[in-house]
């Protein structure tokens, strides 16, 4: 009996609809609470913490099938080398072009780093140094993101910390594409690792015979990996939580809905897990969006994961007044914002929350992606209430260095006298008091 092929089944939903754990209920919240992971990816941490290398060698065989006591933990130097022989010229300048774009910006970001606030007698100089080592989880296995890598990579080489350390997992041959080595060696990455998983995580953040544990990892991957960066956050630093790639489109009766369906086209065809969704004022662009991925969807290469991605995931939703629009968009927090409207500037204005905003029909996502020198490690699931994305000042600390003059210092001390008494703290006023104790 032939197999019937999966159908694309999007429903349109009112707003009212919509409740609060819909809303709070999504991706990182759902793995947090799943009492079965939990429990393993601490089992995990605690063997590579315990055995090392053993551990890693263990873990790779289980979950890659690949036997790293025969190829080694880490890439040689050659074989990063060697990765060159393997990719295509066009493929190298298009790194390298994504490379410059996402300096330049990181760049003119770093400058406003640096500045001096000044009064008579008085100086704070704001300035920063690099963190001193950061590792970059970057996904891969049966797929290679070295978009990702330059995403993690470049920022951190701007900032100049002195040590970058990318895991990614191997393929069942035991390799890492060479599109990720070659984008590592454009970037000036010290060391890569054949890992993936919880164990790279574990590798990274307390170290093994072979891995020299970071101060702080960065970068997004399954939701072993996401859980994996909580539980060793209360040790080693992280970026933020990232989970599947989220999208919403709002979108006004001016739009192309052939562009709207594209859109949502190219973020469902990650995994299955992957959010997307059409917000609009208009049931006539909802119902023509729907019929555009109908028509579009079962003619394309990846249309199993992209269905399974739309039908599980993916929604349209229909609100009364474009206030109403963006009071959801402003709950939901999505990680990209599509503004497709006749002034998207001026709607743009009243988001609060999201990882990126796009505006108008020739800003996509995909182009966010590989083109326009922005970050594509964003919050999703919510978090884009609480944190940006990803840039060079997750990889700086910023330092004031302070110099008072004594006079200043005298015209000042009254006030330290007032607030360390009222907070039962005299001897905080009695430092400065004795600078001046020969004074009539």
């Amino acid at each position: 009996m032939k197999k019937m092929d999966q159908k694309l089944t999007l429903k349109i939903k009112k707003i009212s609809s919509i409740n609060e754990d819909w809303l709070r209920k999504r991706y990182i919240h759902k793995i947090v609470e799943d009492p079965n992971l939990k429990p393993n990816i601490d089992r995990i941490i605690d063997e590579v913490r315990e055995n090392g290398d053993k551990a890693l060698i263990a873990f790779t065989e289980k979950f890659d099938n690949v036997n790293l006591t025969k190829i080694g933990i880490r890439v040689s130097e050659k074989k990063i080398k060697d990765a060159y022989n393997h990719v295509r010229i066009d493929e190298i300048d298009a790194l390298l072009n994504l490379k410059k774009r996402i300096s330049k910006i990181e760049t003119q970001k770093l400058k406003h780093l640096v500045y001096d606030t000044v009064e008579q007698g008085f100086k704070i100089s704001h300035t920063f140094q690099p963190i001193q080592s950061v590792g970059c989880y970057i996904p891969g296995g049966q797929a290679a993101y070295p978009s990702t890598l330059i995403m993690t990579v470049a920022p951190a080489k701007v900032a100049d910390v002195p040590r970058i350390v990318v895991c990614s997992p191997p393929t069942f041959e035991g390799e890492i594409s060479p599109l990720i080595l070659v984008a590592a060696d454009i970037c000036g990455v010290n060391e890569v690792y054949r890992l993936g998983g919880a164990h790279a995580i574990a590798a990274l953040a307390y170290g093994t015979e072979s891995v020299k544990p970071v101060l702080k990892i960065v970068g997004p991957g399954s939701k072993y990996v996401t859980l994996a960066k909580i539980a060793i956050s209360p040790d080693v630093a992280i970026d933020l939580p990232a989970g599947p790639s989220e999208l919403i489109i709002l979108a006004d009766d001016t739009v192309n809905t052939r562009y709207v369906a594209w859109d949502l086209i190219s973020q469902s065809e990650h995994t299955s897990d992957n959010v997307v969704g059409l917000v609009t004022t208009s049931q006539k662009i909802a119902l023509d969006v729907i019929s555009q991925l109908e028509s579009i969807v079962p003619t394309l290469t990846r249309k199993k994961i992209i269905i399974q991605s739309l039908s599980q995931n993916g929604f349209v939703i229909i609100c009364k007044t474009m206030e109403e629009a963006l009071e959801f968009i402003n709950a939901f927090a999505p990680e990209h914002l599509e503004i497709m409207t006749d002034k998207p500037r001026n709607i743009a204005k009243k988001i609060t929350s999201s990882g990126i905003i796009l505006l108008g029909e020739y800003s996509p996502v995909s182009a966010s992606d590989y083109l326009f020198g922005t970050n594509h490690v964003l919050p999703t699931s919510g978090f884009g209430h609480i944190y940006s994305g990803l840039s060079i000042f997750d990889y700086v600390k910023r330092i004031d260095i302070v110099e008072c003059s004594r006079k200043k210092l005298r015209n000042l001390q009254n006030n330290a006298k007032i607030l360390a008494n009222s907070e039962g703290l005299p001897n905080h006023f009695q430092a400065i008091k004795e600078r001046f104790i020969d004074e009539p």
